[in-house]
């Protein structure tokens, strides 16, 4: 009878070789622990598709095993995976109380809430499952309430960082949990996972504080409305705004459905602290003097329905932008977005508001560490092997050049890409067998349902339109009863292209004819011949190959 070799597994299933939809699974004889589960949003050729998430078919085929999940916290790429994750494979999710908050209305919106078992941590818990002990510590990041984890495992200690950097001065008052990394450090830790979105950056990431004093100032020196658009989930910004507002004599109002959300959730949980009265809704600013009002709004990406995008057009149900409002778009843009953001700046500058935005002016400061604080982690830590994370290959590339710098050994340093297997039994680490891995693309409510042939069919049609060719045949004697009648939809204009459709109509007609003189009568054959006859004509005239779809019918 052979004996089970137990090993500890480390294997993404998101996050490492992109940016978004972080999921790290933790696997050791009969138990996995996994680590977040994120989503992305689609890249430019996803077309139509609404969020990315990752493939848990390992997970699923593991089901048994899987112990708990655990939050590092609530930003969208750490948590938007969650309900999908939990309708296949529910078992307690750990996060603390903020992004357990952000996990609820979140679970509530797909009926999930009532079966989730969710458990509150904070840096003092100490959480068993199967053979691991996992024990959270607190992290700076553009959101409150951020945890990484140090893991204990049969084969030695593992610190998952999540995303951080390290603020001196957070505007919570709240450090990170720098003591307990230096004990993990003198302990000894067997590897280190550690956030890598800016290990091509030198120096250190400013602290938030810097962008409130900014916004204060603009805010005291604006004549008129100011209007400010950031991230949701930024509540450290957020904060920063009412005080400023406060400061200077200001009522706020919130624009925009997760914003409202989100500063709801934190008013409601204490993370957000707001003096009665500063917080008026959108109907009572008209009542307002112009240089009383601060607009607190989403849209700092320029996405095309959000708040922000839709009072630059005119087209928001409450509020417009108005010359001289000044507008503060206090974040960069996320990679793709840039011309949804400069598109925006435009609208904004041709209404007369005066716009400030980071390339001008530091109105926005990263979450993530920068090469000085990565290099600190890795000097606090002393891991003796290194997986660098969250980030797309070449930052991985870079982070792995900086953890050499302070003295790990490179043969102990491993870049993975999803679904890659870091194995390690009795202190030595590999590489080991590739798992199932990678997207899972949802389009409204189809999960999974959207793969590379929809797309491809979608990219078609976007590219060179549809031709639909409709005709019905005799069960006799395969002769055409009717048609062909040719539909165009986003290929050419029908008014101005006549003699190209009846051409075509022409062609239809001759190879069917020919197909059924040669006993051609299966209905695939048909529709392949159409489709072929008519592609070549089409392209020789034109130098366009839209979707031909045959429909033959009999009667």
């Amino acid at each position: 009878m052979s004996k089970t070799i137990n090993k500890l597994s480390i294997i993404p299933l998101g996050g490492v070789g992109e940016i978004g939809k972080n999921m790290t699974a933790y696997c050791h004889g009969n138990d996995i622990i996994v680590i977040d589960a994120g989503l992305k949003f689609p890249e430019e050729e996803m077309l139509g598709i609404d969020i990315v998430i990752p493939d848990i078919t390992y997970l699923i085929e593991n089901k048994q095993k899987v112990r708990g999940i655990f939050l590092t916290h609530g930003h969208e790429d750490h948590i938007g995976g969650l309900p999908y994750f939990l309708k296949h494979i529910n078992v307690p999710v750990y996060g603390t109380k903020l992004t357990l908050g952000l996990v609820e209305a979140k679970l509530r919106e797909h009926g999930l809430l009532d079966t989730a078992n969710l458990n509150v941590i904070t840096n003092r818990s100490v959480i068993q499952l199967g053979c691991f002990e996992v024990t959270p510590f607190y992290n700076n990041h553009s959101i409150p309430d951020t945890v990484g984890f140090a893991i204990d495992t049969p084969e030695g200690v593992v610190v998952h960082t999540g995303d951080f950097k390290f603020d001196f001065t957070p505007v919570d008052g709240r450090t990170a949990d720098y003591h307990k990394l230096a004990e993990l450090g003198e302990r000894g830790v067997l590897a280190l996972l550690s956030d890598s979105t800016n290990a091509e950056r030198p120096g250190y990431t400013m602290s938030e504080r810097v962008v409130g004093q900014t916004i204060d100032e603009v805010i005291a020196n604006a004549e008129r409305r100011v209007i400010l658009a950031t991230f949701a989930s930024n509540l450290h910004r957020i904060q920063q705004v009412f005080e400023a507002a406060e400061r200077h004599g200001r009522k706020v109002t919130v624009v925009g459905r997760s914003m409202v959300n989100n500063i709801n959730i934190a008013l409601e949980l204490g993370y957000l602290k707001i003096s009665k009265g500063t917080l008026v809704e959108p109907d009572e600013i008209n009542k307002l003097p112009a240089d009383k009002i601060v607009i607190l709004s989403t849209g700092s990406q320029g996405e095309p329905m959000s708040a922000l995008t839709r009072m630059a057009r005119a087209t928001h149900r409450k509020i417009e932008i108005l010359p001289d409002d000044t507008v503060i778009i206090a974040s960069s843009p996320i990679p793709g977005n840039e011309k949804f953001v400069a598109r925006t700046i435009d609208q904004l500058f041709r209404i007369g508001a005066k716009v400030i935005y980071q390339s001008v002016s530091g109105v926005h400061v990263s979450g993530h560490a920068s090469q000085e604080e990565l290099k600190l982690m890795l000097n606090l830590v002393r891991p003796k092997y290194f997986i660098p994370v969250h980030g797309e290959f070449r930052m991985l590339k870079r982070h792995a050049e900086l953890a050499e710098m302070v003295g790990v050994n490179p043969d102990n340093i491993f870049i993975v890409d999803i679904g890659d297997t870091v194995e390690f039994q009795n202190g030595r680490g590999r590489l080991g067998p590739k798992v199932t891995a990678g997207n899972v693309l949802i389009d409204g409510l189809g999960v999974g349902d959207v793969g590379n042939i929809v797309l491809r069919d979608r990219k078609l049609l976007s590219q060179d339109g549809i031709l639909v060719v409709v005709v019905t045949l005799s069960k006799q004697d395969g002769s055409i009863l009717s048609g062909p009648d040719i539909i165009s939809r986003g290929f050419v204009y029908v008014r101005e292209s006549e003699e190209l459709l009846e051409e075509a109509n022409r062609i239809v007609t001759q190879t069917l004819s020919k197909l059924v003189s040669e006993n051609v009568n299966e209905w695939s054959s048909l529709k392949t011949g159409v489709r072929d006859a008519l592609g070549r004509f089409l392209y020789e005239q034109t130098r366009r190959r839209p979707m031909i779809l045959p429909i033959i019918m009999e009667t």
